[in-house]
């Protein structure tokens, strides 16, 4: 017995050893990172922007790889499908725990078999309008609303998510009857709005601020704590009476959750110091985003829980079923 438990001790520290030597090697070969959207858009931008940063630091090449789909969920599926050895990574929305949940059956436990390694990037939704509404300000808007019941929709770039149950949030605050209306993507519902077919919209800075310095849309109010720096002369819910309002999404950088602890540390490392660089940080202020907060993985953890069950509650109460 004491020769059968020494040799399991034996083997147990050999293998320890392993994982540390190979940790301290690590990495060794180029890094994949997994982007479940298609390129050109704000996530593939910051995953670009910071693989580049990234690769300096440490001395391999950081290769993404777009794999839109199944709601996100193609790209999270694709990054567990991996060898869990910090070889392939995945910059994602916060919303792959908070949100997509609710819009499907994802084959992993959004708490359990992905973690998120630091937050790369934040930003607050803009509530958008058509030009061609008369409202200039949310005090006008929402009194056009009152004037008009049952007659002003407003768009989501997909239903179930923070786009949408934002709309569901401002109606219960101001006491509105706003219809919603689901698109599947930013894209087209944002035409949409432009074409006054659909006259309002919570959307991303990626897409509406160059909208809106166009003059091609009017932003209403964003939902950030702060004003954007991309649209200084827009204030927040916050100064206009709506502090419940106040929400923000942020892009991550994320891995298998049992990706050896050294591995992680070193990609988190190199995540939060590329955050630090001028150049990054223009580039994210050039899509409308701020850098992110160098919140612990704990802390990141506690936040999507938080932001998981808050969604869940405003989706049960406007009695969400997903398509």
């Amino acid at each position: 017995m004491i020769i059968h438990s020494l040799r399991i001790g034996v083997a147990a520290c050999l293998c320890a050893a392993a994982t540390l030597a190979a940790a301290q090697t690590w990495p060794d070969k180029p890094i994949r990172i997994v982007v479940p959207a298609p390129a050109g858009g704000s996530m593939d931008v910051i995953a670009r922007t910071l693989g580049e940063a990234m690769q300096r630091d440490l001395g391999q090449p950081l290769i993404v790889d777009n794999k839109p789909g199944g709601m996100g969920m193609l790209g999270a599926n694709e990054m567990l499908a991996a060898p869990h050895d910090g070889y392939t990574v995945m910059v994602h929305l916060n919303g792959v725990v908070s949100e997509i949940p609710y819009l499907g059956k994802p084959r992993f436990d959004p708490f359990k078999d992905i973690k998120p390694l630091a937050e790369l990037a934040r930003s607050g939704l803009l509530f958008v309008g058509g030009p061609q509404l008369p409202a200039r300000t949310l005090k006008e808007l929402i009194s056009y609303v009152k004037a008009n019941p049952g007659k002003v929709s407003v768009a989501s770039y997909s239903a179930g998510t923070v786009s949408h149950t934002l709309g569901a949030e401002l109606n219960a605050l101001a006491g509105l009857d706003m219809q919603h209306v689901g698109y599947k993507g930013s894209a087209p519902a944002l035409q949409d709005v432009m074409g006054g077919h659909v006259p309002l919209m919570f959307d991303g800075p990626a897409t509406s601020v160059p909208m809106a310095k166009a003059g091609k849309v009017k932003v209403f109010a964003v939902t950030s704590a702060q004003r954007m720096p991309a649209l200084p002369d827009v204030p927040t819910f916050a100064e206009q009476g709506f502090p419940g309002m106040t929400q923000v999404v942020w892009v991550g950088l994320w891995t298998a959750s049992d990706v050896p602890a050294p591995v992680q540390a070193r990609l988190r490392d190199a995540a939060l110091k590329a955050l630090q660089q001028p150049a990054v940080r223009e580039r994210l202020a050039a899509q409308g985003m701020e850098p992110g907060q160098p919140a612990t993985t704990d802390e990141l953890a506690k936040s999507l829980r938080e932001a998981s069950e808050r969604q869940g509650s405003l989706l049960k109460s406007i009695n969400f079923k997903p398509e």
